[in-house]
């Protein structure tokens, strides 16, 4: 029964063209040892009635010739021969049979090994109260076939003791060929199983790649129609889905583009008139400048936020395209570290960094790292370190903060838009709307590189972002 759950529980772990696989299998073995089962035991069973229907006709024969030659009653004459010893070594036998003589009550046997004491009781009393009889039995580890034939003429009884060994032997080649036989058509079973199977899951493949494609930016990704008409319903309706799905994104996207662009015209306006009253920042009273200093504040925020929907309804429209150029890494991060905060952030960087560049935007990338560190900032009591490290053909870039970490339930959804995680939306003092992260995800993976967050190395609380690029060795 332990087994069985264990079973039932593994199997839902496996892929579908797995257990497709394992079932033809078991289906080729079951049949495969029901069939060897079957033959096995009507070719054992046949066997076994040719070798007992021979050795009686035998016996009854043999039987008969030593009634001849055996002296009969007083009255008979005796022939030539008559000792029994001499009739028993006259008898015609195969190799593997031992003739065994009573007379009287005398026994006699052609090979002492196989004498009375070799005959079981209950045959030995059956055949010599009258009645013939044979029985298998087990002697010395071998089986044998014993026939007894009362002699009733002379008073004596003739038993051939046949031993099997041969027929077992010829018994176990044959249970190895079937075993051979089932093994090779479980494997047999198992290859059609998995062929079947790639051919039954070769359109779930095409609408899972294609799915994959369109979560990964492609919309206009479609499956192609199939002629069978089960697949085809299944076809049709993921191309009416990924229909739906992109005009919603593309409506989104245009209205998320439409309100930022709307947006800009005041916000400038708005720059511009608080550009005039901070010119005039020294005739206002204190509440005055409180005041202003909040608007300016404000402004700058809600600029930033235009800013990152502008640059989300560009990635979403496919228009964003990177100014890619060879950049010494090191001196990159360097600098946008410098520039991005006032705070001072040290800067790890590895040794075998030196003469390392990446193809990058530098604008794009040194945005990327602001918005780590601004990251940090808002979330994470400020960053504590900024390290630079080589990992093969790869740089991986990672900012270390030592507020409260990032959850693993929330290590992938943070990258998402307008999430800021679990911890992040219970605390009322901080900006932001969750745009942040998404934009850095989107930025590395138009780099060809990935993003993702983990704990830090040394143990301490705190959350470490990581960023990998590709590497290449300077010219």
């Amino acid at each position: 029964m332990r087994r069985l759950r264990l079973i039932s529980r593994l199997l839902p772990r496996l892929g579908l063209r797995a257990r497709i696989t394992i079932a033809f299998a078991v289906g080729a073995l079951l049949m495969s040892a029901v069939l060897a089962g079957a033959t096995l035991g009507l070719t054992r069973q046949n066997l076994l009635d040719q070798r007992e229907s021979s050795a009686t006709a035998r016996t009854y024969q043999n039987a008969r010739t030593a009634a001849l030659q055996l002296p009969g009653p007083s009255d008979d004459p005796a022939p030539a021969s008559s000792d029994p010893t001499d009739v028993l070594a006259s008898l015609p036998t195969p190799s593997g049979s031992n003739p065994v003589l009573h007379v009287g009550d005398r026994w006699f046997a052609r090979a002492p090994e196989y004498g009375q004491d070799t005959l079981p009781p209950g045959l030995r009393d059956t055949v010599l109260d009258g009645q013939p009889a044979l029985m298998r039995f087990d002697h010395e580890g071998a089986t044998q076939l014993a026939v007894g034939v009362p002699i009733d003429s002379i008073d004596a009884a003739y038993f051939e003791i046949v031993s099997l060994g041969e027929l077992e032997d010829t018994l176990e080649s044959i249970s190895i060929s079937l075993l051979a036989a089932a093994l090779i058509t479980t494997l047999a079973g198992a290859a059609v199983g998995w062929w079947a199977s790639r051919r039954v899951l070769r359109p779930l493949r095409g609408i899972g790649d294609a799915a994959h494609a369109i979560a990964t930016g492609h919309l206009d990704t479609r499956v192609e129609a199939s002629d069978d008409a089960d697949l085809a319903t299944l076809a049709d309706s993921f191309n009416e889905m990924a229909v739906a799905l992109e005009e919603r994104i593309q409506r989104d996207a245009r209205f998320a583009s439409n309100v930022s662009h709307e947006l800009r015209s005041p916000l400038m306006t708005l720059a511009a008139s608080i550009e005039v009253l901070e010119n005039q920042r020294d005739d206002m009273p204190d509440r005055a400048r409180a005041a202003l200093d909040l608007m300016v504040a404000d402004i700058e925020r809600f600029q930033q936020l235009v800013e990152d929907l502008l640059e989300i309804s560009r990635f979403d429209a496919g228009v964003m395209h990177l100014d890619l150029e060879e950049v010494r890494v090191d001196e990159l991060v360097l600098q946008a570290v410098t520039n991005s905060t006032d705070v001072d952030v040290p800067v790890d960087i590895d040794a075998d960094l030196a003469g390392v560049v990446v193809r990058a935007d530098k604008r794009r990338l040194s945005r990327v790292i602001a918005n780590l560190l601004d990251n940090a900032a808002k979330y994470g009591e400020g960053a504590t370190r900024v390290e630079l490290r080589r990992r093969g053909n790869a740089v991986q870039i990672a900012v270390e903060d030592d507020g409260p970490g990032v959850p693993p339930e929330d290590a992938e959804a943070i990258f998402f838009r307008f999430n800021r995680g679990s911890s992040a939306g219970r605390r009322r003092d901080i900006d932001g709307v969750g745009l942040g992260l998404s934009l850095v995800a989107e930025h590395i993976r138009l780099h060809g590189g990935a993003v993702w967050v983990e704990g830090r190395c040394d143990g301490e609380t705190g959350a470490r972002f990581v960023i990998e690029l590709p590497a290449e060795a300077a010219p």
